[in-house]
């Protein structure tokens, strides 16, 4: 188990909904706490951390928040899909109250006034990625798997993960968005989704520093060199077939490339649900043209909204969830069958409204 620094005497802690708080030193630390599920969070969970957020802020005696998972398996990996396909079979709006609550936090993690560390350990998805890239300091370690891996379960990437993904170099983002492929701390360093490397076991003894030392002057005692990664070496291709501007044109330059790899994302693409492939690049591109975080949530929670009540969501994460069979049947069940009016129902408002976080249009 990742053990949280001892306690000294004047530490004092307040339990929460799988949220444990506590404050030891100057820093405040917040453990999500649901090891057997990797800690997915639920909506207890998300106004649990923000609750937090809005103590400490204008706390004079935590001058540091840290962010940490406990078990062994990861930071945090998403939100409950499990919750999501419940609501969304039974035409529910747990989801989007869920949503709302959720990306409010995102911009208020991307906003804090204080340093905010996230021990990105482990597997850290969907969700999980949009409670701590979103930081100020963003640490990673030789065992994160750090994905967005929305398309697989008929989703699209949420929770600011096309606002970060959209400012990888080249269509490294698009790559990741759309494949939802699984990166390590070097990728995760060069897509500007982290920004510090510390080796797993330095994790406690970098905690315990942060407890009386100023962050930088903490994480200058653990910081190393990530091992390499691989998408440098792919660079070349990945910008070449991404830069196309529709996901069939993608798909296409894939399989003419010549290149092994590049073949292999063809037909992890073409396993993806194909309207959930195309919403997330129009979502992604539309991103790009954002100039705020707060915008992209905006429009990513039409896009949530428009998947909940679509056939893909359910059938994915029963798929991949539920059933198990790993056999999700799209519907329409190839790029062709996905028509404009399809994508364009990811960019529309709602019914129960917009979020309203970036500037009113």
């Amino acid at each position: 188990m990742i053990a949280v620094p001892a306690e000294n005497p004047a530490a004092s802690a307040a339990p929460g909904p799988d949220v444990l708080r506590r404050t030891d030193g100057r820093a405040g630390f917040l453990t999500l706490d649901r090891p057997r599920a990797i800690n997915a969070l639920t909506h207890p969970m998300v106004r649990a951390l923000d609750a937090a957020l809005t103590d400490w802020a204008d706390d004079p005696a935590v001058t540091t928040v840290v962010l940490r998972g406990a078990g062994e398996r990861g930071l945090c990996a998403g939100g409950d899909i499990r919750a999501i396909h419940d609501d969304a079979r039974a035409g529910g709006s747990a989801s989007a109250a869920f949503w709302r609550d959720e990306y409010r936090l995102n911009a208020r993690i991307a906003r804090y006034p204080k340093p905010y560390v996230a021990f990105m350990d482990g597997i850290v998805m969907g969700g999980g990625v949009g409670v701590s890239a979103h930081g100020s300091v963003r640490v990673v370690t030789e065992r994160s798997r750090i994905a967005m891996p929305e398309t697989g379960i008929g989703f699209v990437p949420d929770v600011g993960g096309t606002w970060l993904l959209g400012r990888a170099p080249g269509e490294l983002g698009t790559h990741l968005a759309l494949t939802g492929t699984q990166i390590g701390a070097a990728d995760a360093l060069l897509t500007g989704l982290a920004d510090h490397h510390v080796p797993a076991a330095a994790l406690d003894a970098l905690a315990a520093d942060l407890t009386r030392l100023p962050a930088g002057e903490a994480l200058a005692r653990h910081t190393t060199p990530a091992a390499p990664g691989v998408l440098a070496e792919q660079r070349e291709w990945i910008d070449a077939c991404y830069s196309a501007p529709t996901v069939e044109e993608i798909v296409d330059r894939l399989l003419d490339s010549g290149v092994p790899d590049a073949k292999e994302t063809a037909d992890t693409l073409l396993a993806k649900s194909p309207t959930a492939l195309k919403a997330t690049l129009t979502v992604l591109r539309a991103a790009r043209r954002l100039d705020s975080l707060e915008a992209v949530l905006d429009l990513e929670y039409r896009a949530s909204c428009a998947a909940l009540t679509s056939h893909d969501l359910v059938e994915g994460i029963r798929a991949q969830v539920v059933d198990k069979d790993r056999n999700p049947r799209w519907d329409p069940p190839a790029l062709a069958g996905v028509t404009d009016a399809d994508v364009a129902r990811y960019l529309t408002p709602p019914p129960g409204g917009d979020l309203g976080l970036g500037p009113a249009a």
